[in-house]
């Protein structure tokens, strides 16, 4: 019997998807001192396009290269280097998939060493591990010109000969910054109400519209819930996803969490209920909910591990798209596999990646090990992502805390490279 994860989609422009698996954007930080493409990020993509994922979803192309979320990201903001970017989108779809480009300012969430003087919609400081600055609220011409930058980056995306753009509205990124009350607090036509806090990317989905056409799908990625008080709760998503579906999305994924609240990279929120954990996808338990109000197909990323639950989420109608990340990046074949049904899960190696209390003694700060762990885990996944860069297995044996000094050690040299050369 075919799998469920064969079936093509198609999404309301008409353009079709051909089958039900996406690789989900994952930031790769393999840009050159310059922004750009790197024969190795090319590289990455060719290997993860002829693996059997029906849609590739980039990470974090920036729309400004004065904010990025890390040194490393790739900026596009003009057309200097397009041919670069060409080479990258042929690639890409070497295996006859889609290949998306996800567009992103990250706001307040942009490290002291890229920016000193962050942008925000108000002057609310991101206070982890002293990496942040206090941000500039932003004024009228800000809103407008990062409007007008998302609209440009778009139009440029399609010109590079990439099959899509996501908008990322989620992980508590600039736009998802609008979107929560608890750092939007504003009280102009940009914040109080939800639809002021929608505003600004109602306006950059009918823009992006206007330079693209029809036939070109726009994705965008929203938070279900920021899992903080007084932050984008559900009931918003709902509200919001209708609207994105009026203003023509294509497909909306589902995700979670903001770098406060890591369930982006899945550290669960406190209240997921225990069905939803044995069901594996973190954020399914509002994919219904959401589904009803957008009218539009819906992606969820995050926990999916056994292809029956997989097969059994597409078959039932609770999402249109199984969003896959981690397990990418330690086998880039495994949408194929799965496809194929010749394995019965993926292997995300996050049950390996768990310090013990005991490695630092009883004495030890449970918030230390809890950074070394998060930032190992991510640490972990980066660099396998890097080796398939450069052609190379991955290196499934790295433990958390070495993985946790190579990721620190390997920013804090892309900023060096990025400042000084």
């Amino acid at each position: 019997m075919t799998s469920p994860l064969a079936s093509s989609i198609s999404l309301p422009n008409g353009s079709v998807l051909p089958n039900r698996l996406c690789k989900s954007a994952m930031t790769e930080g393999l840009a050159d001192k310059f922004d750009l493409p790197t024969a190795e990020l090319i590289q990455l993509y060719k290997t993860w396009a002829l693996g059997g994922t029906g849609l590739h979803i980039t990470g974090n192309i920036m729309v400004d290269r004065r904010y990025l979320e890390r040194a490393g990201n790739v900026v596009l903001e003009d057309d200097k280097n397009i041919e670069l970017f060409r080479s990258w989108s042929k690639q890409g779809t070497a295996g006859g998939n889609h290949l998306w480009v996800q567009l992103n300012h990250p706001g307040r969430q942009c490290p002291r060493m890229v920016s000193k003087t962050p942008l925000c919609p108000s002057d609310v400081q991101l206070t982890i591990l002293g990496n942040f600055s206090r941000p500039r609220p932003m004024d009228q011409s800000d809103i407008e010109e990062v409007i007008a930058r998302f609209i440009t980056s778009a139009r440029l995306v399609k010109e590079a000969g990439f099959t899509g753009v996501q908008i990322h509205c989620a992980h508590g990124y600039l736009l998802s910054q609008f979107l929560s009350p608890k750092i939007n607090q504003r009280q102009d036509q940009w914040g109080g109400t939800l639809e002021n806090r929608a505003r600004i990317i109602r306006r950059i989905i009918v823009g992006v519209r206007k330079v693209v056409g029809t036939d070109f799908p726009i994705g965008v990625k929203l938070n279900s819930a920021d899992f903080q008080k007084g932050g984008f709760s559900l009931e918003d998503c709902i509200t919001v996803a209708k609207w994105l579906g009026e203003d023509s999305v294509d497909l909306l994924e589902i995700s979670g969490g903001t770098y406060e609240q890591l369930s982006l990279i899945g550290v669960e929120p406190t209240d997921v209920r225990e069905s939803t954990r044995k069901r594996e996808a973190y954020f399914i338990e509002y994919a219904e909910r959401i589904k009803q109000s957008a009218k539009i197909p819906v992606m969820i990323t995050g926990g999916f591990r056994s292809r029956v639950v997989m097969e059994r989420a597409i078959e039932s109608g609770e999402v249109d798209v199984i969003g896959l990340a981690r397990p990418l990046c330690t086998d880039p074949d495994c949408s194929a596999k799965l496809i194929n049904q010749t394995i019965q899960s993926i292997d995300s190696h996050e049950d390996k990646l768990v310090l013990g209390q005991g490695f630092w003694g009883n004495n030890s700060p449970s918030s230390l090990i809890k950074a070394i762990n998060s930032f190992g885990q991510v640490g972990f996944y980066y660099w396998q992502i890097i080796r398939l860069s450069r052609g190379l297995a991955p290196e499934t044996q790295l433990g958390t805390f070495k993985a946790f000094l190579r990721h620190m050690t390997n920013d804090f040299k892309l900023n060096i490279k990025r400042k000084f050369g």
